[in-house]
């Protein structure tokens, strides 16, 4: 099977939501998983329509002969690409963990519906046990937080959606 073939059949499990495969063949064996990215309550999943995966609790194996082929995709079919939501995005300035709060008893430093300037702090990143404030740099309405606190970004992560006011 070639690399093309592989990279087929994982953006099909994408598409299809087929959470595992095992493909075998003569003298070919191929065990494919994938891992769904969701936290409960995660506002934005639930703004874009999806929901939480569900599982095959029997552990049941998934085979391609198992995909009825009215299911198949063709090969040449172009990805759509998921609706821009309106507004900014407050990205992280680096690498680090992020904070919603200043402490495990304080409240968010901001929420959804809340209105800022561009000089509101919004989060902390930590880095190498420092902690960085993150200002807004936007004035607007918090639409959406992106992520959950005390989880890992990366440089350029979107952290929040602010809808600018009028």
């Amino acid at each position: 099977m070639e690399l093309k073939n592989i990279k087929e059949l994982m953006a099909s499990m994408g598409k299809l939501g087929v959470k595992r495969l095992r493909l075998k063949q003569e003298n070919f064996e191929i065990e494919l998983e994938r891992e769904d990215v969701f936290f409960e309550g995660d506002s934005f999943a639930l703004s874009q329509g999806k929901r939480a995966p569900s599982h095959d609790h029997r552990g049941a194996i998934i085979r391609q002969t198992d995909i009825p082929p009215s299911l198949h995709l063709p090969i040449d079919q172009p990805d759509v690409a998921p609706k821009e939501l309106p507004g900014s995005f407050v990205k992280s300035p680096m690498v680090g963990t992020f904070y919603a709060l200043s402490g495990p008893d304080e409240p968010p430093f901001v929420k959804v519906g809340d209105t800022i300037d561009k000089d509101t702090v919004v989060c902390i990143v930590e880095a190498m046990k420092v902690m960085n404030e993150v200002k807004a740099g936007v004035a607007g309405v918090v639409a959406e937080v992106l992520i959950e606190n005390s989880h890992p970004v990366e440089f350029g992560t979107k952290l929040f959606r602010i809808v600018e006011v009028q």
